[in-house]
């Protein structure tokens, strides 16, 4: 697989109509010293005038929806969909980047990685082929010159990556995917001896070797293949020839952590349960929980 050629073709999207005067506008952004905080709230502070402080708002809000987050660029919050630190703080506890290279699969615009800054890794690479999240990385980064690596490249794409890594984390995404078997074997194949998958994923509460297999859509989302038991998570992870899984958490999504707000303008979870009974979808299936694991090579 020619990755360079995937790359060049990923990146001629940005003179799509939709997208270059967005780009363009980020790129005539001027570059200021600002100190960074990474914490529950990524922010960039400096004292800025009034017009730059306009242009940064005006860019943020063209580069709507801002699904992971939040940040806070020069005052500004930009209060994400998704309250992002929730999910970064369960796994904490559990992490221990130091010296190593790590990869974020799916990685939106670069939440988790800002978050992982702190924690002293080689190198970090995030993998997401979607354009507008890449803008939003591009737009944050100009001020935080993170030396994060972006990549608009997807999971089928790891195996063929130029090196492997010692932590892979891989966050929503296996429930996207219609082989999930298939793309555990593609983590596990980007993976360096002794390495690790930091993996969550919807699941079903089910004692069961079983995996829910939703009709037309779930929660409003018509990309989801499969939502396993814990069990059957551990199965998949067997047959990719995982070792050590292992269970860190579990949580219910709620609207505490996933909610509609003015940075996003689409519906969000209190859209997609059910209007009389929120322990289901607006499909009648169970309602998001999600299983956090550690898998090991």
């Amino acid at each position: 697989m020619n990755l360079d050629k995937i790359r060049d073709e990923k990146l001629n999207e940005l003179n799509f109509k939709i997208y270059k005067p967005i780009y363009e506008q980020i790129l005539n952004l001027n570059e200021c010293e600002a100190s960074c905080e990474f914490d529950d709230i990524v922010k960039i502070k400096a004292n800025v005038k009034a017009e730059f402080r306009d242009e940064i708002l005006k860019t943020a809000l063209s580069l709507k929806p801002w699904r992971k987050g939040p940040f806070e660029i020069f005052d500004i919050f930009i209060d994400s969909e998704w309250q992002s630190f929730m999910k970064f703080n369960i796994l904490k506890p559990f992490l221990n980047l130091d010296g190593k290279v790590v990869a974020d699969i799916g990685c939106n615009n670069g939440y988790y990685l800002f978050r992982m800054l702190k924690m002293n890794a080689k190198k970090l690479v995030g993998f997401d082929p979607g354009i507008r999240t890449y803008l939003q990385f591009k737009f944050i980064d100009k001020f935080i010159k993170s030396g994060i690596k972006f990549e608009l490249l997807g999971v089928e794409h790891l195996p063929f990556y130029e090196h492997k890594f010692d932590t892979i984390f891989c966050l929503g995404v296996i429930y996207h995917r219609s082989d999930p078997v298939k793309m555990l074997k593609d983590l596990k194949a980007s993976l360096n001896s002794g390495g690790e998958l930091i993996l969550d994923t919807i699941y079903i509460k089910s004692d069961l070797d079983i995996a829910l297999v939703p009709k037309n859509s779930y929660a409003k989302m018509s990309n989801v293949y499969f939502i396993p038991s814990i069990n059957a998570l551990q199965n998949w992870c067997q047959k990719a020839k995982f070792k050590d899984f292992e269970i860190l958490a579990t949580k219910e999504t709620d609207l505490n952590e996933q909610r509609k707000t003015s940075w996003i303008d689409t519906e969000s979870l209190g859209d997609f349960l059910d209007k009389d009974d929120k322990s289901k979808t607006i499909e009648g299936y169970p309602a998001p929980k999600r299983v956090y694991i550690r898998a090991r090579v």
